[in-house]
C-alpha cells in the first residue's frame, strides 16, 4: 500500500492558478498520481465551506480519474477559506469516512483539521496541527490540541492500527531542522511542542521516517517561501509525519520525501507499507 500526505497550501490556487507556483503545484500533483497511492491526504485546502466548486471538481476528475474523494472545511464560528483537509482514494476502496471533533479550543474543532478513514485492518487519519503562531500566541490552546488529538489516537489505536499524517508543525529533534540553535523559541520548535511530540511517540506510535531511514540529516520537508534562498540553500525543517501503530511498523518500506524542484513550502511525504 503507497500513501502520500502533502500539505498544498491552496488546493483553489493549485488547480485553478496561472501563476507559475500555480504551475510548479500541478507538476507536483502529476508527480504524485506518477507514484499510483492508494491513499492521498492533502492538508490546507483552504476550501470555502461548501467545499469544491464544480470547476475544482471537474479539474480533479481530469487529473485523478481513479479516485473518490472527500472534504472538509473550516466553518463557523472559524475563518472562511481557513486551514481545511482532503483525502482522494482509489474507487476500489470502501472506507468509511468520519469528521470527528476532538474537544479542543475553540475554534480549532470547526477549522476541519481531521479526516479519518477506517478500513478493515487498519485507520487512516491525517491532521492539519495548528501553529502557535506569531509571538507564540497560541501556543497554550496548541497544547491543548496536542493532548487532545494524543487522546483520539490512542482511542483508535485501541481498536485497530493507525497510520496518521499530516502537517505536525513541529520539528521533533534539532537534527529536524536546518538552525536549531536559532530557533528555540520559534514556533515549531519550543520545548513544549516537542515535549509534546515525544509523548504521542512514547503513547505507541512510531516515526516511520526515522526508523527507516534512521539519523540521517539535512531531510526536510518544509522551507520558508518568505526565504527567497531557504529551498536553494536547504534551509528547512521537517514538520510532516507519517506515523504508525508500533505494532506495524516494521512493515513499513519506505517513508521518504518526494521532490519538489525549487518550489518552496512543503513537499509531498511517501509512505509504503505492507498491509
Amino acid at each position: 500500500m503507497i500513501l502520500i500526505s502533502w500539505n498544498i497550501d491552496s488546493l483553489n490556487a493549485a488547480l485553478t492558478g496561472t501563476s507559475a507556483r500555480a504551475e510548479e503545484t500541478r507538476k507536483v500533483l502529476t508527480k504524485i498520481h506518477d507514484q499510483n497511492p492508494d491513499v492521498l491526504a492533502i492538508q490546507e485546502t483552504k476550501l470555502r465551506a461548501t467545499g469544491p466548486t464544480k470547476k475544482h471538481q471537474e479539474i480533479l476528475r481530469a487529473h485523478f480519474p481513479e479516485y473518490r474523494y472527500v472534504w472538509r472545511s473550516s466553518e463557523e464560528p472559524a475563518r472562511k477559506g481557513y486551514a481545511g483537509t482532503m483525502y482522494l482514494y482509489k474507487k476500489d476502496l470502501t472506507p468509511q469516512v468520519t469528521y470527528p471533533t476532538i474537544g479542543a479550543p475553540e475554534p480549532m474543532d470547526q477549522e476541519g483539521r481531521i479526516i479519518t478513514l477506517e478500513f478493515p485492518d487498519v485507520f487512516v487519519t491525517q491532521v492539519y496541527t495548528p501553529n502557535s503562531g506569531n509571538g507564540l500566541k497560541r501556543l497554550s490552546e496548541r497544547q491543548l490540541w496536542d493532548a487532545k488529538y494524543l487522546a483520539y489516537l490512542q482511542e483508535l489505536d485501541q481498536v485497530k492500527p493507525v497510520l496518521a499524517s499530516g502537517d505536525y508543525n513541529v520539528a521533533h529533534t534539532e537534527i529536524d531542522l536546518k538552525h536549531p540553535d536559532n530557533n528555540h523559541h520559534s514556533a515549531g520548535f519550543t520545548d513544549e511542542e516537542r515535549v509534546d511530540f515525544t509523548k504521542l511517540l512514547a503513547a505507541g506510535f512510531t516515526d516511520t521516517f526515522r526508523e527507516v531511514n534512521g539519523a540521517v540529516e539535512g531531510v526536510y520537508s518544509w522551507w520558508a517561501q518568505r526565504v527567497r534562498t531557504a529551498k536553494a540553500n536547504n534551509s528547512g525543517w521537517r514538520i510532516d509525519y507519517w506515523l504508525a501503530s508500533n505494532r506495524i511498523a516494521g512493515q513499513v518500506k519506505r517513508s521518504e520525501m518526494m521532490d519538489t524542484g525549487a518550489r518552496a513550502d512543503h513537499c509531498p511525504i511517501l509512505l509504503e507499507i505492507d498491509l
